[in-house]
């Protein structure tokens, strides 16, 4: 029997193949919900369909398609806290009464923002212009922009255009509409169309199995909170770099994860997860070059700035650093059941909870470290989605924060590392339906909304259900025959020069499996390895 820890011979640095149609995996042959769900349509594809010959519907169009179905449901969603009443005075206010933005679940991080970040202010720039906070609580009551640089831009950009559309529609050419409408409409159209884009490039990523793409844009966690914050652009610049680094472009994947890191910080995780790759692969050259290219974009997004505006560059990470335990994170769970304080203590607002942050660090190191023992003992490398996936969602598991549209950030990365429609359906409802008690406890119990353990339980579950993909995942790459992309015949569709690329550096590990190669050839035992 041969080794399973050995790919079909192929030439490790030949160009990746298209894939005829009828090379691509049909999930509703293989996965039982996904054959259910098709019997309206005609039920799975049969064994002599003729594939590939309709001459607009491919996989790739049909998954854009439901993806704007799914947005626009994701608008109609939201669409509820944009309406706007009159007063007694006849001026048109935003109708929030009645805690309208809980009781309807359309509760959106970007309406609030347009006025607490002063996007309304026509004279405010991000960064340079500062205010002063209402709150008396505060020690330090000048306060900037709280995103990084390229979401903070988005916003502002946003604003500038909403304001060139109001300032149109006075002359009568455009609909009208409170300010903060025309302000959520356009960005909802920049985000959907940010999300459109990481389906693409998922689906383009997952090669014979491009069908799997549908669960990136049919996912509830995308009906729920594509338009909750921003986080539609990090996703978009991390799966396009995927897809770069996937066609063995370094340079460019590195500029798209600069961009995404310049958006929300958790795209750095994927360069330490392709530095381990490389590592065990021999290809530091390569990872080099993505992350020179990385922190050079960075830097240029950045660096005017931190030049300009250092004060007000620097407002997101005080902040980050300052901010408590959040209500979804597992600490608060922690802290709620068993009445301990010790993560935050008796703090006042402004002082840092270095309790809080130690732990949070030490937690996600060791959750490195064992990612970095699994890729370096597994007995054959490890996917770059299954490890992508690890390492956010051990991120995410051990911070202080989850808010609840970060979970869009392991949607792709989990289509990429378990194809398996029932278990990843399974958790998107899950995650999905946080939104509910979460709404309902921050009406607050006076207001008829639910106590905080409803809450609480629904965030144990969600962890939960990403623990068990976790689990799962690991599984896998201990396992590689119950993988379902290498039994289709692939090793790593999204690894570029990582797919079938011999081994180089690997340590006993797993059940002493000895040491063998992911490469075209098996390696023989005697043959020294090294890193080239």
């Amino acid at each position: 029997m041969p080794d399973e820890s050995t790919p079909a011979a192929v030439d490790p640095d030949a160009a990746p193949r298209t894939l005829t149609p009828a090379e691509r995996i049909a999930p509703s042959r293989h996965d039982p919900l996904v054959a259910a769900a098709s019997r309206p349509a005609g039920g799975p594809l049969g064994e002599h369909a003729a594939v590939g010959r309709h001459w607009f519907w491919s996989p790739q169009r049909v998954g854009l398609a439901l993806a704007v179905f799914a947005l626009v449901l994701c608008w109609f969603g939201k669409a509820s806290c944009i309406q706007q009443y009159t007063d007694s005075s006849g001026a048109n206010q935003l109708d929030w009464r009645s805690g309208r933005p809980f009781v309807a679940m359309c509760y959106s991080d970007i309406v609030p923002l347009y006025s607490s970040e002063k996007l309304d202010d026509p004279h405010t720039f991000p960064y340079v212009s500062s205010w002063q906070e209402d709150s008396p609580t505060a020690q330090d009551q000048t306060r900037y922009m709280e995103y990084p640089v390229v979401t903070g831009l988005f916003q502002w950009v946003d604003a500038k255009l909403a304001a060139a559309w109001l300032s149109v529609a006075d002359s009568g050419w455009l609909p009208a509409a409170l300010p903060v409408a025309v302000y959520f409409n356009i960005t909802a159209f920049f985000l959907a169309l940010a999300w459109l884009v990481t389906v693409w490039a998922t689906g383009r990523t997952t090669k014979r199995r491009p069908w799997d793409a549908v669960l990136v844009a049919i996912s509830p966690l995308v009906l729920v909170h594509t338009f909750t914050n921003f986080d539609a652009i990090a996703t978009a610049c991390t799966a396009v770099g995927i897809l770069a680094w996937s066609r063995r472009r370094p340079e460019i994947a590195g500029v798209l994860l600069g961009l995404g890191v310049a958006a929300k910080l958790y795209p750095l995780l994927l360069l330490g997860v392709l530095f381990l790759l490389c590592l065990r692969a021999g290809k530091l050259r390569t990872w080099g070059r993505t992350a020179l290219f990385t922190v050079l974009t960075w830097l240029v997004v950045n660096v005017p700035f931190i030049l300009v505006a250092t004060r007000g560059w620097w407002e997101f990470f005080r902040l980050n650093t300052l901010r408590p335990m959040d209500p979804d994170s597992l600490y608060n769970v922690i802290a709620s059941t068993t009445g301990w304080a010790g993560f935050d203590g008796m703090l006042h607002k402004g002082q840092t909870p270095v309790v809080l942050n130690v732990v949070v660090a030490v937690l996600f190191l060791a959750c490195c470290a064992g990612i970095g023992y699994v890729t370096l003992t597994a007995p054959r490398r490890p996917r770059l989605g299954q490890l992508a996936f690890l390492a956010v969602a051990a991120f995410l598991l051990t911070n202080k924060v989850w808010s609840p549209q970060y979970s869009l950030w392991l949607v792709p990365l989990a289509v990429l590392a378990i194809p398996r429609w029932r278990p990843l359906l399974g958790w998107m409802v899950l995650d999905a339906l946080v939104w509910v008690p979460r709404m309902f406890y921050y009406l607050g119990i006076d207001h008829k909304g639910l106590p905080e353990g409803w809450f609480l339980g629904t965030v144990v579950i969600r962890d939960l259900a990403v623990a068990g993909l976790c689990v799962l995942v690991l599984r896998e790459i201990y396992r590689p025959r119950t993988d379902l992309v290498r039994l289709s015949g692939d090793d790593d569709p999204a690894g570029g020069v990582l797919d079938r690329a011999r081994d180089r550096l690997r340590l006993p590990g797993f059940r002493g499996h000895r040491t063998t190669t992911t490469g075209p050839a098996q390696q023989s035992p005697a043959e020294p390895e090294g890193l080239c």
